[in-house]
């Protein structure tokens, strides 16, 4: 059966492959046009993104130095989740959660609403929930985005099936590069995780439509948008931009060192995962699809935990930036695993529209660099990359995806001596990793919500109903039988 299975599956990438060079060949102003707005809209939807949680947080941030933490934090923890969960559950229930998941189900062939609107609302709640206080981070409501743009653009442009596919993944990997300025990152994603294919055909098409994101983020950034994105100046043009300019040698002797500190990021990153996939489960049997109340309540939780910790945790942002700059001790960065680990968890289980990659990099960070101090104090020595190490290494755990941590790792320094390090600690992760669980954290989600989905239609038969996707339950009528057919009349014999 699986020989079968892999035959079907090489016959249908061998078919869309030539309705993609048909189409090229026949309409290749749909082709361009495609990717032209694909691309613009994942970078517009990223661009705004990153500007709505910067005034959001800013605003947060202006609260706390006029409020009690204690009265600030709680409230509008709450009322985020109550705004964002409300936005979410009336407009558009397929903008919850990460969004990767949803990208994931569509490649698959499953029934997921896409479109503008589902990307509109996963826009505005996410701003809503991650700036009123929810740990997580861009990436996941980027790939949903830019997947939502790439999909409703090839509608309208009335593009096959084939084509459609593999853009609203090219979009997804849009998403990823305009977030986190790493073109790279967001074109190896696409091809690694959301359409497993290297024909030449879609790389083409997905690492045009990433490349140019990547570059309208820039010049949206340019344009005032968003000031703090791109590397483009006015007079200068495009301009490499590093967010953090760490001094990085690598020696022979450091290959142990990372390949250590991958082992224990493995380890701790799938643990780290099923938390997260614990927590989701727990909050489904709670709560059920009672959605507004679970993150209200889960705004209430975080918030006041936030409350009485340290003011540094209260901006995640600026935690990272503490962790990727070396600037913390031991108690800093353990105490940051440990709020990360857990907040996120919960965070996660809430169905906030949020992503878990930045959390992931902080998280895998904080790791690298307590391990670094320990190791430096214990041998004299530790390598200059092990917190970048660390970042990439968690993700690569986590998402089973070594060459794209690798690359969202290095787009934060864009030096080209710390590919190598990053990547001998993310390839070390991802087999420790993989000795637990084969499957990333989101592709274990997607299967919880397969089997939950299967659980529900199984209650609803029982229970008499038919369930529509658009219409909700609908109970059957009851069965009655016809009548007999009455016997024909006898001839009349005279």
């Amino acid at each position: 059966m699986a020989v079968l299975s892999d035959l079907k599956q090489r016959r249908h990438q061998r078919g869309s492959s030539r309705s993609i060079r048909r189409l090229l060949e026949r309409r290749w102003w749909v082709v361009v046009l495609a990717l032209m707005l694909t691309g613009l809209g994942a970078a517009l939807t990223g661009v705004l993104f990153k500007a709505g949680l910067k005034l959001l947080g800013g605003w947060r941030l202006e609260l706390l130095a006029e409020y009690p933490a204690w009265m600030v934090l709680p409230c509008l923890g709450g009322l985020g989740g109550l705004v964002s969960g409300l936005l979410v559950s009336r407009l558009a229930p397929a903008a919850g959660g990460s969004g990767i998941t949803h990208i994931m189900g569509f490649l698959k062939h499953r029934a997921v609403p896409m479109g503008l609107q589902v990307g509109l609302v996963k826009l505005v709640g996410g701003i809503v929930a991650i700036g009123s206080g929810f740990p997580l981070g861009p990436e996941g409501p980027a790939v949903q985005m830019g997947g939502s743009v790439a999909w409703q653009m090839a509608r309208w442009l009335k593009a096959p099936v084939a084509f459609r596919r593999v853009i609203v993944a090219a979009g997804g990997g849009a998403g990823i590069a305009a977030v986190f300025s790493a073109p790279i990152g967001g074109f190896v994603y696409a091809v690694e995780e959301l359409l497993h294919s290297a024909r030449p055909v879609v790389l083409l098409l997905v690492i045009v439509t990433t490349f140019w994101a990547d570059a309208w983020a820039d010049v949206l950034g340019l344009l005032g948008i968003s000031p703090a994105t791109g590397g483009l100046d006015a007079t200068q043009g495009f301009l490499l931009e590093r967010e953090y300019t760490p001094m990085v040698s690598f020696l022979p002797i450091d290959l142990g060192y990372l390949i250590g500190l991958g082992v224990v990021v493995g380890v701790l990153a799938e643990i780290y995962c099923r938390y997260v996939l614990a927590m989701q489960r727990k909050g489904n049997a709670w709560f059920g699809d009672r959605l507004v109340l679970r993150m209200v309540i889960s705004g209430c939780v975080l918030g006041s935990v936030y409350a009485f910790l340290p003011e540094a945790f209260r901006d995640l942002e600026g935690l990272q930036h503490l962790i990727g700059a070396g600037e913390a001790d031991i108690p800093m960065a353990l105490g940051t695993f440990t709020v990360l680990f857990f907040s996120t968890g919960l965070a996660a289980a809430s169905g906030a529209p949020g992503g878990l990659f930045f959390p992931m990099l902080t998280l895998g960070g904080a790791i690298g660099l307590a391990c670094g101090i320990w190791v430096e104090a214990l041998t004299g020595h530790v390598p200059s990359t092990y917190v970048f190490a660390g970042m990439g290494a968690f993700v690569a755990g986590c998402s089973r995806t070594p060459i794209t941590a690798m690359f969202l790792a290095f787009a934060l320094t864009k030096d080209l001596l710390i590919l190598k390090p990053i990547l001998v600690a993310c390839l070390a992760s991802f087999l420790v990793a993989r000795l637990f669980d084969d499957r990333s954290i989101y592709e274990r989600q997607l299967g919880r919500e397969l089997l939950e989905e299967d659980h529900l239609e199984a209650r609803r038969e029982r229970r008499g109903g038919i369930h529509h996707a658009w219409e909700g339950s609908i109970r059957r009528r009851a069965f009655t039988a016809p009548p007999p057919p009455t016997p024909p009349d006898p001839p009349n014999e005279s």
